[in-house]
């Protein structure tokens, strides 16, 4: 259904009504506000109870709800920078009026599904200020069909809930994307929704069918009235840079009533070097699309000496019960040792519950809850790897993970259907020999242990492995945005400088969604550090 783009007949009525409290906006804190607040009230053909949905820093509730879904508490310190407001829809069309009216007035827009953006920029505008965040935790409804195999979900939905509503009709049946469960189903899918199904049926855009999206018109668009090149666009493209989410149309897959998992540590003094070595050469190319084994590579202390050591944890799940695992394993993989007391068989709803590291019994109800179980100071990267990295480069990586005081390394393999795809599919282009992904992490618990210190040591990591991994461009997950590859700048864009971390994103694909872009919101109303961004003006001509 499309909407009409009512903001170009109704727009001079309405600033005639606002004329005299649009005089005064940069005299009044609180005008943006009340002049936004009288746009939406204007605009909605459904009633907003603004008491309930906008929330200004003066409110007891603001804090609470900018922090409410804030992964990375970087980003929440008194010296971020805060919105002038934040607004939370209760209807598609409230997010409608939303776009019209933060278009008219001339208000840069911030979107919120989830929080989980690594460096905050779904609720923080490093570049350009003032600003209000567009947060969309009060849409999120699940409507599954089984008979249909299908689903279509708000965007404000967690991934949890998302399973939970799918388990709950059926025992057969899920849908491949992330492991933290209280990922915002609006920005995860958006930048490819990777997790422990990946290898037997990709990602979650690889199982997105349709979607529902507020262009920057104010238009409601799906599948057919965006066409095929915007909706390849959103499937992979990164958020916030061609419209809002509203839903996702998901095909569900089938998965068995037995799926098993397990979590094997190994140290160094248990040959862990030989054996991550090991791993990276089977774990992509030779083990059953059905198994999924990442590595967490953490610092542990040892239960005798009391000295710290590098630990490898192996976590598994296996589409099916444990004999048949003990036989991939023994075949694939015997150097891990697994045994049968290692395996736990369950449901696939418990396993995607256990890789999530919910302890021991917790029911699947909890997902309901739509709540990070963990929220820390972090800094983060990523990186691809195509050729097993030697062990003297292992070595050589465990010495700098020694230096640091809360590292993490997680490791997910890749191959199966990932490597069946085309990487020009979707505009996540990191398929076809790829063996697995690296995600850096360095963690700490209070804002003022040293954070530059932290900076420092992930930067030096990261320089380190350069040599390990892909280059020309050296990849990197759009989903784990790093601001060290650059940024977008308020007054002057720049294709040049945006291409210094679009094409470690999106390779090739990079060049076609600026296309997208330029057709579909020329003037970047949709924006932030990392945003697509269109074509100059000058280069547009040269191209008519």
């Amino acid at each position: 259904m499309v909407l009409p783009n009512c903001s170009k007949f109704l727009l001079f009525p309405f600033l005639l009504l606002l004329s005299s409290s649009s005089s005064s906006l940069a005299h009044s804190p609180s005008s943006s506000e009340d002049v936004f607040s009288q746009c939406l009230s204007y605009h909605s053909k459904v009633s907003i109870s603004f008491s309930s949905t906008i929330f200004t820093p003066n409110n007891s509730a603001f804090t609470t709800i900018l922090q409410s879904t804030a992964e990375n508490l970087r980003y929440v310190v008194p010296s971020a920078p805060k919105p002038e407001f934040i607004f939370t829809p209760t209807h598609d069309s409230h997010v409608q009026t939303a776009v019209i009216c933060s278009k008219q007035l001339g208000i840069h827009l911030r979107v919120r599904s989830g929080g989980h953006d690594y460096e905050g920029l779904s609720y923080v505008s490093e570049i350009e200020t003032p600003f209000i965040v567009l947060d969309l935790a009060k849409l999120r409804s699940v409507n599954v069909d089984i008979q249909q195999n299908s689903a279509w979900i708000q965007a404000g939905a967690t991934i949890g809930e998302v399973y939970y509503r799918i388990a709950e009709q059926s025992a057969t049946h899920g849908f491949p994307a992330g492991l933290c469960t209280s990922l915002g189903v609006g920005g995860h899918i958006t930048g490819g929704a990777y997790g422990s199904m990946m290898r037997k049926y990709g990602l979650g855009v690889d199982n997105a069918v349709d979607a529902q999206i507020v262009d920057v018109d104010g238009r409601i668009l799906d599948r057919e009235t965006m066409g095929e090149d915007l909706f390849w666009a959103i499937r992979g493209g990164g958020g916030a840079s061609f419209g809002i989410i509203l839903w996702w149309k998901i095909k569900l897959v089938p998965v068995p009533s037995t799926v098993t998992v397990f979590t094997v540590a190994r140290t160094l003094e248990q040959d862990g070097t030989k054996l991550l070595h090991r791993w990276q050469q089977v774990a992509a190319t030779e083990l059953d699309e059905d198994l999924f084994i990442r590595v967490i590579i953490q610092l542990t202390s040892d239960s005798k000496s009391g000295k710290r050591t590098v630990t490898t944890l192996y976590q598994a799940q296996f589409l099916g019960g444990v004999e048949r695992l003990l036989y991939v394993m023994q075949t694939g993989f015997p150097e891990l040792g697994l045994t049968r007391n290692d395996c736990t068989e369950t449901s696939w709803i418990k396993s995607v519950m256990y890789i999530a590291n919910y302890p021991n019994g917790t029911q699947p109800e909890i997902l309901l809850q739509g709540k990070s179980t963990t929220r820390s100071y972090f800094k983060a990267k990523s990186d691809f790897v195509k050729d097993p990295i030697p062990e003297t480069g292992l070595e050589g990586l465990r010495k700098r993970l020694m230096e640091e005081t809360n590292p993490v390394l997680i490791w997910t393999p890749y191959g199966g259907m990932m490597s069946k795809i085309s990487e020009s599919d979707t505009p996540f282009p990191h398929r076809k020999g790829v063996l697995f992904k690296i995600q850096y992490l360095t963690i700490w618990q209070a804002a003022n242990q040293d954070e530059a210190k932290h900076m420092d040591w992930i930067r030096k990591l990261y320089n380190y492995m350069a040599p390990y991994v892909t280059m020309f461009p050296r990849q990197a997950y759009v989903n784990y945005r790093d601001l060290d590859l650059g940024i977008n700048k308020k007054s002057n864009l720049s294709f040049i400088e945006a291409s210094s971390w679009g094409y470690r994103y999106f390779k090739d694909n990079f060049n076609r969604l600026i296309k997208i872009k330029t057709k579909v919101d020329p003037y970047n109303f949709f924006r932030h550090e990392q945003s697509i961004t269109p074509l100059p003006l000058t280069v547009r001509r040269t191209m008519n």
